[in-house]
């Protein structure tokens, strides 16, 4: 009789499936204020404790403990919990519109606010973000973006300034240094590698902010641009945003359960970061230290944001066919607005009234917002970007093929 054992291969499962409840302690969570802030100019070597543990500032009572705590002013504060909620009214809004077949397609970030809300404050102006769907929060928390024209980009009408040829929530700011948002999956984080190079051969102090979530880890890009990143100490942050799911697949699936995200920057030679991502403080002052390295020509930045993906992976997806319909509410890390409204309050500088205040003048801007963009528009008057922008803004000098096709085509 043979003395070896048959094979068997291993296929990572969910801890908690419909009707099971999830047991989150694969996160391994480390207490508020636990976690040690290093140097600047720390090698990557010397980052492998922070790629395990988890930077946390906020504890349970809502006092921001601990030497990530940052110094920030509180109307600063009081403004990115105002882009949070901006953000979750707009999510809701526009789900509201799709559900209607005014748009044909939403993806939310419920859940997942404080990542792009707080990361924005650490940026500066002609830095460049290369984000995922995701990431509208990068937008929401500007002054200089109005709510309307991204309302039209997913209308696709006649005032999207994209003319109708990106997928809804493929947003491009070129003025608010947020790139073209590709459906392609990790695409975002080489091309970010390369803007930081261009940016380091030029001699500016400008920076590239990629985005990628934990399924997309598992794309070659990935890997990619963390081996262009170390070897040429490129001056970009690396976020890998871990909601614990992609499309319907849970992030073991990738690797995430054995070890962690930021593990692998360390292991390419890149200083690693894992971040409490409900955590709006914690989130600022880990993106404010990333960004400063990288602008003093210390290299990149990785940093694990771990969260959760509180809503369907987009209109398209229902959500209760994997997972326990309560994930959310029993998530360890709670929710990034109630934690920061928290923290506010016990400061003195937020009150209940105030808040629901606030929600209300939201709600009234984004339903303004809406309508303006309506005028414009929507899935279900028909009224698109000609069909004779398709060949705009392709050549300088229109050839002479194109032009007889354009003809033939009457437009």
């Amino acid at each position: 009789m043979s003395q070896h054992q048959a094979l068997r291969l291993h296929v990572p499962e969910p801890s908690g499936r419909p009707g099971c409840e999830t047991d989150f302690s694969y996160l391994h969570l480390s207490p508020a204020g636990a976690v040690r802030k290093p140097p600047l100019d720390s090698t990557p070597v010397d980052t492998h404790d922070l790629a395990y543990g988890l930077i946390r500032v906020l504890d349970e009572q809502g006092k921001a403990v601990g030497p990530w705590a940052p110094e920030i002013d509180p109307a600063r504060l009081r403004k990115g919990l105002r882009a949070m909620m901006k953000t979750r009214t707009f999510d809701a809004r526009m789900l509201i519109a799709q559900r209607q077949k005014k748009l044909s397609f939403y993806m939310q970030s419920l859940g997942e606010e404080a990542i792009g809300s707080a990361h924005s404050f650490a940026l500066e102006d002609g830095d460049m973000c290369f984000p995922t769907y995701r990431q509208q929060s990068l937008l929401l928390a500007r002054d200089d973006i109005a709510m309307e024209e991204l309302i039209c980009q997913l209308m696709s009408n006649e005032g999207d300034v994209l003319k109708g040829r990106q997928l809804p929530v493929m947003y491009s700011y070129k003025r608010a240094g947020f790139f073209t948002v590709s459906g392609n999956l990790a695409t975002q984080f080489i091309q970010a590698v390369g803007w930081a190079m261009a940016s380091a051969i030029k001699g500016d102090t400008k920076i590239a902010s990629a985005w990628i979530g934990d399924g997309a880890t598992a794309e070659a890009d990935f890997h990619t641009a963390l081996t262009f990143a170390h070897v040429y100490r490129a001056p970009v942050i690396l976020n890998v945003v871990n909601n614990q799911w992609a499309i319907s697949t849970f992030q073991a699936i990738a690797g995430g359960e054995a070890t962690t995200f930021a593990a692998r920057g360390v292991g390419c030679g890149i200083a690693s970061l894992r971040v409490d991502g409900n955590d709006f403080l914690a989130v600022y002052a880990a993106s404010l230290w990333a960004a400063e390295r990288a602008r003093a020509n210390l290299g990149p930045t990785l940093i694990e944001w771990v969260t959760y993906r509180a809503g369907p992976h987009s209109t398209s997806d229902d959500p209760s066919k994997y997972r326990p319909a309560d994930d959310w509410q029993r998530f360890p890390l709670g929710d990034p607005i109630a934690r920061l409204k928290m923290h506010l309050i016990s400061i003195g500088e937020w009150s209940d009234a105030q808040h629901e205040q606030v929600q209300k003048e939201l709600e009234s801007e984004v339903a303004a917002a809406q309508k303006k963009a309506e005028s414009f528009g929507t899935l279900l008057d028909g009224r698109f970007p000609s069909a004779a922008t398709i060949f705009d803004d392709v050549y300088r000098d229109m050839p002479e093929h194109l032009r007889r096709q354009r003809q033939e085509l009457g437009v």
